[in-house]
């Protein structure tokens, strides 16, 4: 797993995400993993702030539901150890978007692809993608994700 990712030019945090209040960032239930949501964090800053269609670029915004995607995947690989009896069952995707920017499946496609390169077939998801008005931080884009564990 840690080759696919360089392969793809990302890289494990260093850290997986914490909590940022008083809830967890996974809650097991059964097989299911529940995912607190998590942005373009990286060492614990935004690498993007802003509204997507003012302040950040599609392909910016993109990338940053990439980087939440993987900072997703960290907080599964610190729940579980391993991603290797994982499959993704659903993501919710919000984007801090200007008025007029009508474009939020793309940019979660940044998510929904990067899941299926690291994943392949386990990495496919049911998924919706919204447009928000502001987001904490004033992160572009934040994702939640349920996750099962197989066997």
């Amino acid at each position: 797993m840690d080759q696919k990712l360089k392969d793809l030019g990302m890289e494990w945090p260093e850290d997986s995400p914490q909590p940022m209040a008083n809830y967890v960032t996974v809650r097991r239930s059964g097989q299911l993993l529940y995912l607190s949501g998590a942005g373009p964090f990286v060492k614990g800053k935004p690498a993007y702030t802003g509204r997507v269609g003012k302040d950040v670029t599609l392909e910016e915004a993109y990338n940053a539901a990439k980087i939440s995607a993987l900072n997703l995947l960290s907080m599964i690989k610190g729940e579980v150890g391993s991603l290797d009896n994982i499959r993704i069952v659903k993501l919710l995707g919000f984007v801090s978007s200007e008025d007029d920017f009508y474009q939020q499946p793309e940019v979660i496609n940044g998510a929904s692809d990067f899941l299926v390169e690291v994943l392949g077939e386990n990495g496919k998801h049911s998924r919706s993608a919204l447009g928000t008005s502001v987001l904490p931080f004033n992160i572009p884009v934040e994702i939640e994700m349920i996750a099962e564990i197989i066997h």
